[in-house]
């Protein structure tokens, strides 16, 4: 489930790069995600609702790769 916002953050990502659906913009997005720079595991406290699409909230975040 997304928010009114990410889902509007997502929209204006397919519409800035004339991407032919929702579901295009999305697939674009994981790639960058999944070819973007390495990160350690989330941090012990963290939950799924904590990840959200525009910030991460509660605390959460991901323990720096050494």
């Amino acid at each position: 489930m997304l928010s009114h916002e990410e889902l509007k953050a997502i929209d204006d990502f397919r519409f800035m790069f004339r991407l032919p659906s929702r579901a295009a913009a999305i697939r674009e997005l994981l790639k960058r995600g999944l070819e973007a720079h390495d990160t350690g595991p989330a941090s012990a406290n963290s939950r799924s609702k904590d990840f959200g699409v525009l910030k991460i909230h509660n605390g959460s975040s991901f323990e720096t790769k050494e």
